[in-house]
């Protein structure tokens, strides 16, 4: 079962499958499952391995998976086996604590372009834990160390296919702006971003319209990129994309934190 349960993961984790893992850490009493026992349960909160017990102790744990899920962070329940009403319902006599981790898969975020910003960018986004998929075909694996995977080979970007909740940013010089915006506008990426002035940004989008694409699907996307943070040299601004990327991820607001406590 434990095999199992390994081998499940792994398909889950390349197929790029959210999933909760839960592990009873503790039994108090007499309990059907025993300690260490796992189960992993996925987004619709059914259980697709292991075991942690039956009845409402299932019901229990995989409502506590959904949450999680939901919320990004682990949590330890209290299962009462003795409760008839508000625990498990079976009579065990005992209890029993489960550990549920949230296992989500890295964000995936697609790097269009060249250049020390792209470069930049790249370091910075490897170590807030995002997939990076570099494509451009100035990219080397020097220039890029701590990308996932480079595509070169790709000069109209058909190989951009960002999946739901991926990052896009946009950085091709006006070379490829439009037919890398296009397909990223298309897909349902939590984040669009094109590197350029304003004037640039607006022709492309202004281009975009022209051709169908709408007014709320171009909404989406921030052009210029990044914060407000005063940048000026291409770290800087690399460092003002990757704040607005952090913002959308995690959801936060933007303001100064001293602030915020007020």
């Amino acid at each position: 079962m434990t095999r199992d349960i390994l081998d499940l993961q792994i398909e889950l984790r390349m197929a790029r499958r959210p999933y909760a893992l839960a592990t009873v850490v503790e039994i108090l009493g007499s309990s059907s499952a025993k300690p260490a026992a796992k189960a992993l349960i996925d987004l619709s909160g059914k259980v697709i391995a292991g075991w942690v017990g039956g009845g409402c102790a299932q019901s229990l744990v995989s409502g506590a998976a959904l949450e999680c899920l939901e919320t990004g962070e682990p949590r330890v329940i209290e299962v009462d086996l003795n409760d008839e009403v508000f625990g498990a319902g079976m009579p065990c006599g005992g209890s029993m604590r489960v550990y549920v981790e949230p296992v989500l898969p890295k964000p995936v975020l697609w790097l269009m372009g060249h250049g020390r910003i792209v470069e930049s960018l790249c370091e910075f986004a490897s170590r807030l834990e995002f997939e990076v998929v570099v494509n451009d075909p100035q990219a080397t694996a020097e220039r890029f160390s701590s990308a996932e995977s480079i595509i070169s080979d790709d000069c109209r970007y058909q190989q951009l296919q960002p999946q739901t909740g991926d990052f896009v940013v946009i950085a091709t010089h006006h070379k490829g702006d439009y037919d890398s915006l296009a397909r990223a506008v298309q897909s349902e990426a939590a984040y669009i971003a094109l590197v350029s002035s304003r004037k640039r940004a607006n022709l492309v989008l202004a281009r975009l319209a022209q051709e169908g694409f709408s007014a709320s699907g171009l909404a989406r996307v921030r052009a210029p990129a990044g914060l407000d943070l005063g940048a000026k040299s291409p770290e800087e601004i690399a460092l003002s994309i990757a704040s607005e990327m952090v913002l959308v991820r995690r959801g936060g607001c933007g303001e100064s934190l001293s602030k915020a406590l007020e």
